[in-house]
């Protein structure tokens, strides 16, 4: 299968933050580039457009502009464009079904509030098992918000108690693309059946953070093997598993989580510590589903 990133194209600075990201993480990959354009993405188009084929003008408009900029900024990048129907959510995961991630746009709502995913980004990474990247934008142009942080590590949560091979396999490829170190974080808390044991006898958590350091190790042995060229991290930490990941993620270029595939209709398809550093991560966040 030939490497492909796929981006989707809205005309909003935050796509546009998106396929910058997207033109980067392909030459990184020395992938090709696919700008998709699916129809009602936005529910209110920043320009009036009434009709099927003004519509479409401004879709074309919107995918030829960008990838002129891109060709410009990457000029032996493979660029392709196209127009897809169908409900957003569904026509993004069936663009991207053959590609190596999906790469979306993601608003600001400050400091405190965090990032804004939409429900259209949210319904697109509930319906594909490609690997999905959420990118924000620093401003208006769609300049990406941390550009400067390119060479920044690369931060992968993961809950040793869960398989997390597929996104182990996609943290350590991109730390190897990029040439940067890579921290593993696990966060944990001890039992609360065990919440006065420390003070019975303080070695008990020191017993359980070695044993889980031990699994973390385990389970990071045979990727460190096959990717010997990539600087290892491994960090085990008492505290809520997202304030910890957002903690490592200061300055990071990429931040990975996972997600549990739900094969049931109902239900929520992201957990809460995916949800928790979608919000409020700086950084681009790329959700790997796993089962």
């Amino acid at each position: 299968m030939t490497s492909q990133v796929t981006v989707g194209l809205d005309g909003s600075p935050e796509s546009t933050a998106a396929a910058r990201w997207a033109a980067y993480e392909a030459e990184l990959r020395s992938a090709s580039l696919d700008l998709v354009h699916a129809e009602e993405w936005l529910e209110n188009p920043p320009l009036p457009v009434a009709t099927t084929e003004e519509r479409r003008h401004w879709a074309e408009g919107i995918l030829r502009d960008r990838a002129d900029e891109l060709r410009r900024e990457h000029p032996s990048l493979e660029i392709s464009t196209r127009r897809v129907g169908g409900l957003p959510s569904l026509a993004l995961a069936s663009a991207a079904k053959d590609s190596d991630m999906l790469v979306l746009g993601s608003r600001g709502l400050g400091s405190i509030a965090g990032f804004l995913v939409g429900s259209t980004g949210a319904a697109t990474i509930a319906e594909t098992e490609r690997p999905v990247v959420l990118v924000r934008s620093a401003d208006n142009t769609g300049t990406r918000a941390v550009r400067d942080r390119d060479r920044g590590p690369v931060v992968a949560g993961i809950d040793i108690h869960r398989p997390c091979d597929r996104l182990l396999a996609f943290a350590f490829e991109e730390a190897a693309h990029r040439a940067c170190p890579l921290i593993v974080v696990h966060g944990w808390s001890p039992p609360p059946i065990l919440s006065y044991a420390p003070i019975l006898d303080p070695g008990v958590q020191s017993e359980m953070a070695h044993g889980i350091g031990m699994a973390m190790d385990e389970i990071l042995s045979p990727w460190q093997e096959k990717f010997p060229s990539v600087a290892v991290e491994p960090r085990v930490i008492i505290g809520q598993a997202a304030i910890q990941i957002l903690d490592a993620a200061t300055g990071a270029a990429l931040v990975i989580v996972g997600r549990r595939i739900r094969h049931s209709a109902y239900g929520t398809h992201i957990g809460p510590i995916a949800h928790a550093v979608m919000h409020h991560a700086a950084a681009p966040v790329a959700v790997v589903a796993h089962e």
